[in-house]
Parts: structure tokens; sequence; C-alpha cells
């Protein structure tokens, strides 16, 4: 398995970046080779970093840690002393790349049988995660070049039936100005920090037990990233504040929205129609991936300890208040993101498992609710908008369903734990036979 997901990465790396040079944009190997020499941003590398470090001995963490901020401040040095200015957060995170190169050289050159295969293992886990985030970088590049026309006005009308969330959202969370909205932006920018955080958690044995466990947060983090930009190119979607207002982050404008009324007035009832915007604001509203990203967090963090479960709940709740207060989303992006969350954890754990009915049930129906969800959102939106008080609650009710099928089932595939008897215990007396009836 091991084997075949490196393979699968490489031929997705290339093809990422056969695509993105046909757009004139560089692709994840570019910048990944550039990440080798010019200033990177840390996050993902020294994420990687850590997910590499949970097969090592405590010393040699302690060595490979410190080699990598060394490295970086030779790079910070060098980089100074020959006038190269660093962009906005691209300060180090080069160490990070080189020593996760050279845990690979050494699990090659110096380490057989398990301990070569278990460095490799390492190796590959933190590579893949930066490999993924260069890849969804480059992704959402190609989806505003690929794209011209969103689909947003369709969301639009469909988010009347649930009361369109995000202009709410969005209202409340700047009466809170200026405590707030920082909060939630610092909770929505490092989304993946929690999730590292949990990984390291679940991840906390191997290096004594010389073993990664079957199921862990990384893999499903990894596997939603993978599969929910495919549905960027189908359901192209920028996001309230690029749509119906002033746009964010450097890009869109109200040059380009249909009208500026994001977050003080719900868009009227209109026929919707895809409409053309920039080609630099990427397509990453359907579904909501930071939404199922933080529903993964949420479900791994329920066997964990009280700090982590409540860590777990805070984000969930946070996100969603941040998708839809910087009007990032629309309330059904969020329904759907829920869906598809729950429909690729249960794959992966039924993978693990072993596939019978009750999981062939459960996928099934997650994928014949997430396709019905986007039919609507396509084909239904003036219906979902009219209808509101039937739209709403059957939206919300297809999400519980999914939800409710998910808890149920996966409870089942829980092991039963089976209270050891104390050693000595006294066997219970067997109870005295019945007479028989004369």
């Amino acid at each position: 398995m091991w084997a075949a997901a490196g393979v699968a990465a490489l031929v997705l790396l290339v093809a990422m970046e056969i695509t993105a040079r046909r757009y004139g944009e560089p692709g994840p190997v570019t910048t990944q080779l550039k990440g080798m020499v010019f200033a990177p941003k840390p996050g993902p590398l020294y994420g990687g970093l850590a997910l590499t470090m949970v097969v090592l001995t405590w010393r040699q963490r302690f060595l490979a840690a410190g080699t990598a901020i060394a490295l970086d401040l030779v790079f910070v040095l060098v980089r100074r002393a020959a006038g190269v200015e660093a962009a906005d957060g691209h300060s180090f995170g080069n160490g990070a790349l080189w020593v996760m190169l050279g845990c690979a050289v050494l699990a090659l050159t110096r380490r057989t049988g398990e301990d070569r295969a278990l460095l490799l293992k390492g190796v590959g886990l933190g590579l893949l995660l930066v490999a993924g985030r260069k890849t969804g970088d480059a992704w959402l590049v190609i989806t505003a070049k690929a794209r011209p026309a969103v689909l947003d006005p369709y969301l639009a009308m469909a988010d009347h039936a649930l009361g369109n969330p995000s202009w709410l959202v969005g209202r409340l969370l700047r009466a809170t100005d200026p405590i707030g909205p920082h909060l939630i932006h610092v909770v929505y920018a490092q989304l993946a920090v929690a999730a590292i955080v949990v990984a390291l958690y679940q991840l906390r044995n191997v290096a004594g037990e010389r073993r990664f466990p079957r199921h862990h947060l990384v893999r499903t983090f990894l596997v939603i990233g993978l599969l929910g930009p495919a549905v960027y190119m189908i359901f192209p979607v920028v996001g309230p504040v690029f749509a119906y207002g002033p746009g964010a982050s450097g890009t869109g404008g109200v040059q380009w929205a249909v009208a500026n009324l994001w977050p003080d007035t719900p868009p009227p009832l209109a026929t919707p129609h895809p409409v053309t915007y920039d080609a630099l604001t990427p397509r990453n509203c359907m579904p909501s991936l930071h939404t199922a990203w933080a529903v993964a967090i949420f479900i791994h963090t329920r066997r964990a300890p009280r700090l982590l479960r409540y860590g777990g709940a805070f984000w969930l709740a946070a996100t969603l208040c941040a998708t839809l207060g910087f009007g990032y989303h629309y309330g059904v992006d969020l329904v759907a993101g829920v869906v598809f969350a729950l429909t690729i954890e249960a794959a992966l754990r039924a993978f693990d498992r072993g596939w019978d009915r009750s999981a062939t049930l459960l996928i099934t129906y997650g994928t014949v609710v997430f396709v019905a969800l986007l039919a609507a959102y396509r084909w239904l939106p003036m219906e979902m908008a009219r209808h509101q008080l039937v739209a709403g609650p059957l939206l919300l009710l297809a999400m519980s369903s999914v939800v409710y099928g998910y808890v149920r089932t996966t409870r089942r595939w829980a092991p039963v734990r089976v209270p050891a008897q104390r050693t000595g215990a006294r066997p219970e007396a067997e109870p005295a036979p019945e007479p028989e009836p004369a």
C-alpha cells in the first residue's frame, strides 16, 4: 500500500506539473525543487518533519530538529549576505526539507529490513504532506485558469433554504471586531497545525512499537485533499465575499461581483446563471474542504484525552464560523463538506477492517447523498429558494442522516473490550439445579 501510494503521488505530481505549465504557472515539482534553496513557507515543511520524526528515538529527534534549525540559520545568513529578499512569510524551512531527504538517504544506505522500511514510511509521510500542499496550491491556480465562469448565483439561491447563513454570520462577526475576527482567522489559518497536533498524538507510539497504526488522521487529510479539488472543476464557485462583495486576499473586486451585497443584504430571488470571474481567485468552495478537514479533526479526537476532545470541538465550531463569517463559503458548501468528510472517513475505516455489507451501504449512501446535493444545487436552486420551509429541513435531514449512519455503523465496528478478571478471584458458585417436577 505504501509503494502504491508513493507511485500514485509521483504520477499526480508529474501530471500537475505538466498541467500547471500549460497555463504558464510553476507546478508542484518546480516549487518543491525551489524550496531546497529559495525561502519557502515554513509551516508545511516543519509539519512534514514532525511527522517524519515519529519513527525516530528522542535522541534522534533532537538531532534532526537541531540540524534543521541550524541549516535554516545558515540559509538565512547567506541570503542576507547576498542581499536576497524573501517574500512575506517565506523566511525558513529549507532545513526541514534537507533533513527529511537526509533521512531517506540514511534509510537506503545505513538501514536494513524493518528499520529501513519504517524510516522510509516516516519520510514518505512527511514528504506526502509537503507535496500535498504544493499540489493543492498548483491546483487552485489551475481552477482559476481553466474555469472562467463560476456558479455562485446557483448556490446563493440554494442558500436561501438555510436562511443565508454567510450573510448572518458575517454581520455577527463584524460586530465583534477586532477580537472576534482576529481569533477566528487564527483558527482558520492554522487548521493544518491542529491536524498535525492530533496526528502526532495518534502516532506517538510508532517509534516504540515499530509500526504505524492502521488508521490515523493524516490519511484522511490527504485523501480529502486529493479528491475534493476534483469537485472544484465540476462545480466552480468562488464564495460570497467574491461574487457578492469586494473580494479578499488580493483577488476579486467589486468589478467582478454580481452585486456588492455581502454581508449586509442577502441576494434577491432571481433566476441564476453562470457568471465570469477573474483568473486569479481559486474556485475552491464546493465542497468546503476546510469544513471537511475540521470534521475529520473532530472525529479523530473523540477518543483522545479531554484537552484534545475539547480542542477538536472548538476547532470545528470556529472553522464553521470562519468559513461563513469571512464570506469564503455558502451554507450549502458546509453541508456538502460534512457529507464528503464522513463518506471518506468511512471508506478508509472500511478499507482497514475489511469490506462488509454495513460498510458498502454506508459509503454508497454517503456518495448518493453528496451527488444529490450537488444536483439539487445546480438544477433546483430556485425551487429551494421559494420553498425554504421544505428545502432547508430536507438539507439538514440529509446531512443528519449521513451523520447518524456513520455513528451507528462505526460503533458496531469498534472492538468490544472484555474486562479482565482479577488474578486469584474466587469463582462464582454455580446455581443449584432446580428440582425436577414430580
